[in-house]
């Protein structure tokens, strides 16, 4: 990991830049803590790290005010990576569907979402090696937001991560089900009911799939964009819960555990 620029924002905030090998990424830790700090892994959509900017930024400076340092890592094939043919062409086949209102199918989910966890994945896990790394960051982890499927594969795959906040508000393929059953980590997943791109009925089954014996469902009527602000404020509720005090109720934190 490699550090490219730093900025002490208004509120108490050290936003750093970084590169990890060809990935771009953002750093934000609170300059008040005394002591190493849980994190929070920021997903978004492959929107751009750029794009994204305004939106993350106020969610790491949520998590910092309440004790935690926040990242988040650039996608592959988004922003300033190299593209990806691939997934253009899967992206062009989406457009095309749901320009011309037919049903998206099963081949161009697939297409679309599943080279992207397979890559996507590893590289968060990689970047979690070099962020908890750091001497003020000790864990433990949450996952929040971003591609659904790929908040699926780290809820599986990486023992680092405790809880995660899931958004239900992109493509889903039928493969990712039988991983949701594998989910046992606490959950906290948010439906927007009037999701113009999102199909309802498989966010509910999908949430229905999941074997976290803690799960909620935060479902609010709106659109995609129409995320009240309580919606976040109840977000913030859960990562408390579980990265301050973790499962055990409130005391000492727990350090994250290591990789499997």
């Amino acid at each position: 990991m490699r550090f490219t620029s730093e900025q002490r924002l208004d509120d108490g905030v050290l936003e750093r830049e970084f590169t990890l090998g060809e990935i771009p990424g953002i750093l934000w830790t609170p300059t008040s803590a005394s002591a190493p700090v849980p994190l929070i892994l920021l997903g978004h959509p492959p929107l751009g790290l750029q794009k994204m900017y305004p939106r993350l930024v106020a969610r790491a400076r949520r998590a910092a005010a309440d004790g935690f340092a926040a990242a988040t890592i650039e996608l592959p094939g988004s922003g300033a990576r190299p593209r990806w043919a691939a997934a253009e062409q899967a992206r062009a086949d989406l457009r095309r569907a749901l320009e011309a209102g037919e049903p998206v199918s099963d081949e161009i989910i697939d297409a679309l979402i599943l080279p992207l966890v397979d890559k996507a994945v590893p590289e968060s896990q990689a970047a979690l090696d070099a962020l908890l790394s750091l001497p003020e960051i000790g864990g433990p982890v949450g996952y929040s937001g971003g591609v659904i499927s790929v908040g699926i594969r780290l809820a599986v795959a990486e023992p680092r991560i405790v809880a995660a906040g899931l958004f239900a508000g992109s493509f889903v393929p039928r493969t990712m089900f039988e991983e949701a059953r594998q989910v046992t980590i606490p959950l906290h997943v948010l439906l927007q009911w009037d999701d113009e791109g999102n199909d309802r009925q498989a966010a509910l089954d999908l949430f229905d799939a999941f074997g976290s014996k803690e799960k909620t469902l935060h479902a609010n009527m709106g659109g995609h964009t129409g995320v009240p602000q309580f919606a976040g404020e109840d977000a913030a509720g859960f990562f408390a819960r579980h990265l301050r005090y973790g499962s055990r109720g409130p005391g000492p934190l727990r350090q994250a555990s290591s990789r499997r």
